[in-house]
């Protein structure tokens, strides 16, 4: 079996230093193939290096881990993100999830359990200590029981950009498609975002997924215009 090939993210020296030289110690698991301070080098580091994990930091002083995981992840999707982080917080965890991270670890782990739950990675398995995958649990048990946060319903149209978007296509395509301007397009991308109260694309198709309102086999880029569901409000 090769070694995964990780990307160390953090903008603490002394701990990424510290993090690295740890994993040197298990060469026949681990290669380090670079190292970031940010989450913009992290996205310009992915996309050159291609490695299979990327060990990310969520807070940073240039560049947010959470926006470099949801770019990663929409860029090079064969890269698996592991969140490796101080903060305890049930909304940071819920959020990386939803961004596709493949785990989280709070930085006060043991170096057997960092790379027991590596190991995880490379079988395609959540990596994540039991603890975090109990408070990941409640944590979608309580948001599952709690009211809408006061969406808006989408239009007709709405449903197809989004739809469309969730796909993967630009606003040009969804223009084409649609038989209307990019400027129209790209106002409907922004209602969308505005009445679901979502930040970007990535969260909206995340949002079109886990709502069914495209199969998984749709979210790929260039897949044809998906069956609409209506919303229901």
């Amino acid at each position: 079996m090769l070694p995964l090939r990780v990307l160390v993210v953090d903008d603490h020296r002394l701990f990424r230093q510290g993090l690295i030289g740890l994993m040197k110690t298990r060469r026949d698991l681990v290669d380090v193939v670079g190292q970031a301070a940010s989450g913009h080098e992290a996205i310009q580091l992915a996309e050159q290096l291609k490695p299979d994990v990327v060990l990310m930091d969520i807070c940073m002083q240039d560049g947010d881990g959470m926006e470099a995981t949801a770019h990663i992840r929409a860029h090079c999707p064969n890269i698996a993100i592991v969140i490796l982080t101080a903060s305890e917080s049930d909304e940071d965890l819920y959020r990386a999830v939803q961004l596709g991270a493949a785990g989280y670890l709070l930085k006060d782990l043991d170096a057997d359990q960092l790379f027991e739950v590596l190991l995880c990675v490379e079988h395609g398995e959540a990596a994540m200590t039991r603890e975090t995958a109990s408070r990941l649990l409640k944590c979608i048990s309580r948001r599952s029981t709690e009211p809408e946060r006061g969406e808006e319903p989408l239009t007709e149209r709405e449903m197809e950009v989004l739809c469309l978007a969730a796909t993967g296509a630009s606003n040009q395509e969804i223009a084409d498609r649609l038989s209307i301007s990019v400027n129209t397009a790209k106002t409907h991308v922004r209602n969308i975002l505005d009445k679901l109260q979502l930040d970007n694309r990535t969260q909206a198709a995340n949002y079109a997924l886990q709502r069914g309102l495209v199969s998984a086999t749709n979210h790929e880029r260039g897949a044809s215009l998906p069956h609409v569901r209506h919303h229901e409000n």
